[in-house]
């Protein structure tokens, strides 16, 4: 039964550094409306982070990459048994696993879910096999979750007319949201004189594109060979998508790209490139791009999901098509030609976009919302069950 004095919220994800970088605001947000927030991820170097801003921290160790249902057999029973103790009147499921797993755990609990899809990964850009169990494994989550939240509508319609959802449990949000407060528009730079400089933000994945961005960069710098081309994010270590530091490191031989490592803060990186570039091959709001043209930095990007559903093309960037280096090539090259006026103009169209689509206030309000009705829901309950507690006392007295 749910306690007047219970306001324990769950958020759960699949590494603490998502959490901190992408759920922060509504981590405040919740915390200043006097929430208790448990943080249950995998521990790592930023449970500090999310302590000090005042999350209790409950570490959940799992193989975010595997499939072996041994291991995911007990992740589940790991989810039921922090679940059952401290008894949550909310979980809020993140990324594919907390998804899957913590939300069939609250459900079998009668705890209340919300989950949110913000992309579908490897899983869903393949046919296969382990794609089929994905799909299942959703469709026995999902079923009771009161609301679901999609970061695109090609998802969104993928969920519902494949009957893993029902339609009226699924929504759109703008992403995890942008702080405009933090991402400012960073003045560009002349490029006389000096290289134009290219930018990829993410993990070192095949799927992100990394191969595709390395082959362009060697066909542009054939035209342009004063042209850099930079890759910032962590390696990918352990995930079989991920492109090898050793492969990386040969490029850099090669003079073909630099390799900057990881960073806590991409602004510095942001404000000194002249364009950035995500050639992924499916996204559900890409956070780099959402980053990129909240600082006013024109963008190339695939025409793929999510995507372009940041980048407008010719407005204020370039799409291309996925896993095709040669037109990757050529539309990093027309960015090069671009005068910098136009490439200003893109810079601000993509501000003025991120501005009246993703402010992070919007996204932060309609988790408010729906979290502040189901927090009524269960007082209205729990004094109704202690109202009916009361009248069989009174009852046997008689």
């Amino acid at each position: 039964m749910r306690t007047a004095s219970n306001r324990k919220v769950v958020i759960s994800v699949n590494t603490a550094w998502n959490m901190h970088n992408f759920r922060a605001g509504l981590i405040r947000a919740l915390l200043e409306k006097g929430y208790e927030v448990l943080a249950l991820a995998p521990d790592d170097e930023y449970r500090p982070l999310l302590q000090d801003m005042g999350c209790r921290f409950i570490t959940m160790p799992m193989d975010t990459n595997g499939t072996n249902p041994v291991t995911d057999l007990l992740l589940l029973t790991r989810y039921l048994r922090v679940l059952r103790r401290e008894r949550p009147f909310l979980y809020l499921g993140y990324t594919i696993k907390p998804n899957i797993y913590g939300s069939l755990a609250a459900h079998a609990l009668g705890i209340p879910v919300i989950n949110t899809i913000s992309g579908l990964g490897a899983a869903f850009i393949r046919d296969n096999l382990v794609t089929r169990i994905v799909r299942q494994l959703y469709r026995l989550s999902l079923r009771r979750s009161r609301r679901v939240y999609f970061q695109n509508p090609d998802d969104k319609a993928l969920f519902v007319s494949g009957g893993l959802i029902r339609p009226d449990a699924a929504y759109p949000i703008a992403g995890s949201g942008i702080d405009l407060t933090r991402y400012l528009p960073a003045e560009m730079e002349s490029v006389d004189g000096r290289a134009f400089r290219f930018l990829l933000v993410a993990r070192m994945l095949k799927d992100k594109g990394i191969e595709e961005f390395a082959e362009a960069a060697s066909i542009v710098r054939r035209q342009c060979p004063d042209t850099v081309f930079l890759l910032l994010g962590f390696s990918g270590a352990g995930n079989p998508n991920a492109v090898s530091l050793e492969r990386i490191k040969a490029w850099e031989a090669q003079g073909t790209v630099q390799y900057l490592g990881k960073t806590d803060d991409v602004r510095p990186h942001l404000a000194g490139a002249d364009c950035v570039v995500l050639p992924s091959y499916r996204e559900g709001i890409p956070r780099t791009l959402l980053e990129a043209a909240a600082m006013a930095r024109p963008i190339v990007a695939t025409d793929v999901v999510g995507c372009r559903s940041v980048v407008d093309d010719q407005v204020n960037g370039l799409l291309c098509r996925a896993r095709d280096s040669r037109d990757l090539a050529e539309k990093m090259t027309e960015m090069t030609r671009l005068s910098p006026a136009r490439r200003m103009e893109m810079g601000r169209a993509g501000r003025r976009k991120v501005a009246v689509e993703f402010d992070e206030r919007t996204v932060v309000c309609a988790y408010l919302d729906v979290v502040g009705e189901i927090d009524r829901e269960a007082q209205d309950a729990g004094k109704r069950s202690h109202w009916r507690a009361g009248r069989l006392r009174n009852l046997g007295r008689d």
